[in-house]
């Protein structure tokens, strides 16, 4: 069981010494041999998976090393039995998550984040934001216009952007009715209400909502068009 180093016993000895105390240094050297920066993980990673569950209950590091890995999951690690025998372990890390962010902690959006890569959700996993200020791009299914969207705390609108005069034609998003989401949507847009997100809560409504075109005065679906563009079909 290898680490992004190419050692198989250095992890071990790494456990070990974080679960006899506390051991800065020894967290720092799990996570860069566990999950490089870049979102390699390896079969280390998925091996050290149930031990850092148990630790999870008493060091807030190990939850979020554990869920630091989930969400590169997808990724090209060649260790996919591996990941399917950790099933049982991955549903521990589900339950810890919900728990930590049913107790809203300053670092809320990040574990949002992992617990969605726990639900197998590693699109949404890697393209949400807080919703502060963000941009998605995107095509018009119907006239292949390029729309940005914008999803802030002032502004909601598609707009054509232009790079002299900033965004253009603008128009306001048609945000989703919390009763009319897809069933992922309502999980993620719930569990932000039930914590008091109300801003990631207004944010997801917006990104599964509909925008107009401003060429060609069309209405989609956002989410439909930017996963349909960012996602590789053989996902």
């Amino acid at each position: 069981m290898h680490d992004c180093y190419g050692d198989v016993d250095r992890v071990p000895e790494l456990l070990e010494r974080v679960e006899r105390e506390d051991d800065a240094e020894a967290w720092k050297e799990l996570g860069y041999r566990l999950c490089l920066e870049g979102g390699l993980v390896f079969a280390a990673s998925f091996a050290a998976l149930p031990q850092l569950v148990r630790l999870a209950s008493s060091d807030p590091r190990a939850r979020a090393l554990a869920g630091r890995i989930l969400r590169r999951a997808a990724g090209h690690h060649g260790c996919d039995d591996l990941l399917a025998d950790r099933a049982g372990t991955i549903a521990e890390v589900r339950v810890l998550l919900d728990l930590y962010l049913r107790s809203r902690p300053d670092d809320y959006l990040a574990a949002f984040l992992d617990l969605l890569a726990v639900n197998a959700q590693y699109h949404w996993s890697a393209a949400l934001g807080d919703f502060t200020d963000d941009f998605y791009h995107l095509a018009c299914p119907h006239c292949g216009a390029e729309v940005t969207i914008a999803i802030g705390d002032y502004e909601r609108y598609s707009a054509i952007r232009d790079w002299n005069l900033g965004d253009v034609e603008r128009r306001d998003l048609r945000p989703a009715s919390p009763g009319k989401l897809s069933r992922t949507g309502r999980r993620m847009h719930d569990t932000a209400v039930r914590d008091g997100q109300q801003v990631l809560a207004a944010g997801i409504r917006c990104l599964l909502g509909r925008a107009e075109c401003p060429r060609c005065a069309s209405v989609f679906g956002i989410a439909d068009e930017y996963m349909s563009a960012e996602c590789p079909t053989s996902w």
